[in-house]
């Protein structure tokens, strides 16, 4: 907490649903307590699902130094984009899983060396560059573009359709892929051994922070396994049952102040 109490030392904050709203905006308060903090000694690192070409933007925008946590925990960037961590689905298994989108006509993206890859132009491919801010690269086989491995897959779907999704896949590559959702029309996929708790824990060890100094903030399913190992979990007001069950703390949504009042308490 503030002043003598503080034992905190380094934050792990999601992006979107957290401090960006869903359409992109930011609250003033947020972004000048985020400040503040890091004014006052704590180490503040973006844990997102993002890519590093999609995150940057707002590494840059909050003056963050520390390495950034990208693709749900698949890589851990250092502040100058070199990679630190990387865990790719490896070329077979994520053809199971395109394959599995083309038999459902599904959207589906890919990345390479940071580019977003996508075999058609669709009205979900578009929202989803529009929220990323990465232009896609349409390639006639993903089979072919996408190299050895791939940092995630995301399937991009109306939310009714990704809830439903969710347990099939899940069920279908249990113990292959994490599978969680970041935003509700983003179904997303990683390794066993990439989420954003692994990444946070690699992290902290490397920063030399203990466990119980960490806090984390986040509003997806993908957020859940750092809000788990976190010393302190912080979830943001209408997440996923699955991620407020391991919640120390509840704040509100973007817009709302209440971030800026927690990290003005770090």
């Amino acid at each position: 907490m503030a002043g003598a109490d503080r034992r905190y030392r380094l934050l792990a904050l999601d992006l979107d649903g957290t401090i960006v709203g869903l359409d992109l905006s930011v609250d003033p308060r947020d972004e000048a307590a985020l400040a503040a903090a890091r004014g006052r000694g704590l180490k503040v690192a973006a844990c997102t699902g993002r890519p590093y070409s999609g995150a940057v933007h707002w590494v840059e925008r909050f003056q963050l130094t520390e390495p950034v946590i990208c693709y749900q925990g698949a890589q851990v960037r250092a502040a100058d984009g070199s990679l630190l961590l990387d865990h790719g689905i490896p070329h077979e298994l994520a053809m199971e899983v395109i394959g599995f989108a083309r038999d459902r006509h599904l959207h589906v993206n890919a990345y390479r060396d940071d580019r977003l890859l996508v075999e058609h132009d669709t009205e979900e491919g578009r929202e989803y560059a529009h929220h990323s801010g990465l232009a896609p690269e349409i390639v006639p086989d993903l089979d072919q573009a996408m190299g050895p491995t791939t940092p995630k897959l995301v399937i991009v779907a109306p939310i009714a359709v990704i809830d439903e999704l969710l347990p099939v896949v899940r069920e279908r590559w249990r113990g292959r892929l994490f599978v969680a959702t970041s935003l509700p029309t983003y179904l997303e996929m990683t390794v066993p051994e990439a989420d954003k708790g692994t990444a946070l824990e690699f992290l902290a060890g490397r920063l030399g922070v203990p466990q119980a100094e960490t806090v984390a903030v986040g509003d997806g399913r993908n957020d859940r396994p750092m809000l788990a190992w976190a010393g302190l979990a912080v979830a943001v007001a209408g997440a996923p049952p699955e991620v407020l069950e391991v919640a120390d703390r509840i704040i509100g949504p973007p817009g709302t102040g209440d971030l800026a009042m927690l990290l003005n308490e770090l």
